[in-house]
């Protein structure tokens, strides 16, 4: 094990600490909701949760300061010596890819050659656009509520959208050049696999395979109860209306959110073997899987 037992204020047996990260956005503190507010039996796991961006959950996990984190699927491919990724919890799906948008004057040609916004190079956004051009993007990196201004106020002329930005952006004046979620979807037959649950290699199959099952059963929980967890999730999705939320949960907890099944687990070794070819990850970084 990566991390010594701790003891749980002294009055229980040893407990295994569980640093568990994920994003503020409402479909992770949709599936985490349950876990996090004690309606899943932790039993001899001591979780402590950390929200943050994906990007810095990224950067997070690459620093090892997580035992269990969503990370991006790009993000998996350069961290599979010490990660593994659980078939609970994920963001993947048909419908809910990024979307490149420029602003009303930009000439879509140049979108090749040019400077384009995207939410951190280790994201799967950053690594889909890769594909779809074919080529090393001129990739400007910053926190994904930044690009939509930056795109609109003509500091960038392109920006990749993930989360709410690609339910809201046409508020802004801006125009969709290209959807990658459905060039992916076209090209290869699969759901577009964008993040997912990794878990520490070091933890063990026996706790990893405990801390999925949860997972799983905090989905179902708060299916149950939609309404349960909507202040929690407004609480962290402040600058969301209520019809944004709603929108964005029917895309982002589906189906495959409480087991990817065969579809999703080979969307996610088709999206890393491509970017392997191309040089994008570390060719042959172990195992794919946690379990």
């Amino acid at each position: 094990m990566g991390e010594k037992p701790v003891m749980n204020g002294g009055e229980s047996p040893a407990t295994t600490r569980i640093r568990l990260g994920f994003s503020t956005c409402p479909n992770d503190t949709f599936i985490f909701y349950a876990l996090v507010h004690g309606e899943i039996p932790w039993g001899d796991l001591n979780f402590q949760f950390h929200l943050a961006d994906v990007e810095e959950l990224n950067r997070r996990a690459g620093e090892g300061r997580l035992e269990v984190s969503k990370i991006s699927i790009h993000a998996l491919g350069h961290l599979r010596d010490r990660y593994g990724l659980l078939r609970s919890g994920g963001a993947l799906g048909w419908g809910c890819g990024p979307l490149v948008v420029c602003g009303p004057d930009t000439k879509e040609e140049e979108l090749p050659r040019a400077p384009i916004a995207v939410p951190g190079r280790w994201t799967t956004a950053h690594l889909l656009l890769t594909l779809y051009l074919g080529r090393t993007p001129q990739a400007v990196p910053m926190p994904f509520h930044r690009i939509i201004p930056a795109v609109a106020g003509g500091e960038i002329p392109f920006g990749v959208l993930i989360h709410e930005g690609r339910l809201t952006y046409p508020r802004y004046g801006l125009r969709m050049v290209v959807d990658l979620g459905a060039w992916w979807e076209q090209e290869t037959g699969l759901p577009v696999p964008l993040g997912g649950i990794a878990a520490r290699k070091d933890l063990g199959p026996s706790i990893n395979a405990r801390i999925q099952e949860m997972i799983t059963q905090s989905i179902a929980w708060a299916r149950k109860v939609p309404e349960r967890p909507l202040p929690y999730i407004r609480s962290h999705a402040q600058e969301m209306d209520d019809s944004v939320i709603g929108e964005y949960l029917k895309l982002y907890v589906n189906e495959l959110s409480e087991e990817m099944g065969e579809v999703g687990m080979r969307a996610v070794e088709e999206v890393l073997a491509r970017a392997e070819a191309i040089g994008l990850i570390p060719r042959g970084g172990g195992s794919i899987w946690a379990l």
